[in-house]
């Protein structure tokens, strides 16, 4: 059979998803045909993600975040009314137009959307008759046992709106766990588990003593710095997505500043003591999987579910800023039990194949 995807490529998370469903269907003997992207100004596509995911891609412009003067949380008034400009609505439409001519291109058996808005939007527009196939985390917020909805009612709201133009025309949702849950058919809803890549679940865990961080904003490298100048002898390995960074920079001692390197960072992930993040559904998992206890610290109300779910879930702790001394204290009593996890996405490949061909 043949696919073709559609990525949301705010962040790392549904890249990586993407890659590892790609490698998946290729080991049973399918075809990812194209993969479009959804980017915005502030975001570059990473080199690993072309490189990895097997199939050629295209970009094309969606929605996204805009952020505070400090670089760290996203203000919602300003990114949903620049969004609407009508510059911005001719950029969407193009995009639009865009994604309805690969498909009609390419012809494929399914196309799968990891949660890009202009997917979903394509189908409200040209009423696509292939079968949609919606992936991602934020879809359990429709699951009605499910129990980590935002504090504020308006962020829940949306959240909501957004699953919902995301899943225009879907066939069915995928909804992406930390945990089995039953499915739910009304919503021809499956819960599934992650999605982690080979190259992760064949890592050998160690302990080499290093604090390793992911920040999708780059707004929270200066409180990291403050903590770590009273804190020399505690080494960090962190990773940014900054679109003008340097491959690799040590503002100080034993402070390693990194470019998104899918290499480096998983050589970082596979031999750290603990790991903070601005709470990425995707990084957590595989922290989790590794047995490595983690810090959140959410930039956004996607992310906030996140962490609630993963902390509840037993990967780590919540917190407000890039204070790795909260962490330091919270590792020293932290037991690692992530057996019925491993369990649970060991299950995926059998999982995601037996929803996908069975859609058509």
């Amino acid at each position: 059979m043949r696919y073709l995807f559609i990525v949301q490529g705010e962040g790392r998370g549904h890249l990586t998803q993407a890659i590892s469903l790609s490698q998946i269907l290729r080991d049973h003997g399918h075809e990812v045909v194209e993969v479009l992207v959804g980017k915005n100004s502030a975001r570059e596509i990473p080199v690993f993600f072309i490189e990895k995911i097997g199939a050629r891609v295209r970009k094309f412009d969606s929605p996204g975040f805009y952020y505070t003067k400090s670089g760290k949380k996203p203000e919602i008034a300003r990114s949903l009314f620049t969004n609407i400009t009508p510059k911005k609505i001719k950029k969407y439409r193009n995009s639009i137009g865009l994604v309805h001519r690969r498909i009609e291109k390419c012809q494929p058996d399914v196309v799968v959307n990891f949660y890009e808005m202009i997917a979903g939007l394509t189908n409200l527009v040209y009423r696509e008759k292939v079968p949609f196939i919606s992936i991602g985390h934020t879809f359990l917020l429709d699951h009605p046992d499910y129990a980590h909805r935002p504090k504020n009612e308006q962020n829940a709201v949306l959240i909501r709106i957004n699953n919902m133009i995301c899943s225009i025309g879907t066939t069915k949702t995928l909804a992406l766990s930390f945990y089995p849950m039953r499915n739910y058919h009304r919503d021809r809803m499956a819960v599934l588990p992650p999605l982690i890549r080979k190259e992760v679940l064949e890592l050998r865990p160690a302990d080499d003593g290093y604090i390793l961080g992911y920040m999708l904003n780059s707004g929270y490298l200066d409180e990291l710095q403050t903590w770590h100048k009273s804190n020399k002898d505690t080494k960090i390995h962190l990773f940014w997505d900054k679109k003008d960074a340097p491959e690799d920079w040590f503002p100080a001692k034993n402070l390693h500043v990194h470019k998104v390197n899918d290499i480096k960072f998983l050589a970082c992930m596979e031999r750290c003591s603990g790991y903070i993040t601005t709470a990425g559904f995707e990084s957590i998992c595989e922290a989790m999987y590794l047995g490595k206890p983690v810090m959140m610290i959410p930039a956004h109300i996607e992310q906030e579910i996140n962490a609630s779910d993963a902390a509840a879930a037993g990967a780590g702790i919540i917190g407000e800023t890039f204070d790795v001394g909260v962490l330091k204290a919270y590792m020293a009593d932290h037991k690692t039990d992530n057996a019925h996890f491993r369990k649970w996405v060991n299950s995926v490949e059998e999982l995601f194949v037996k929803h996908l061909i069975t859609i058509v």
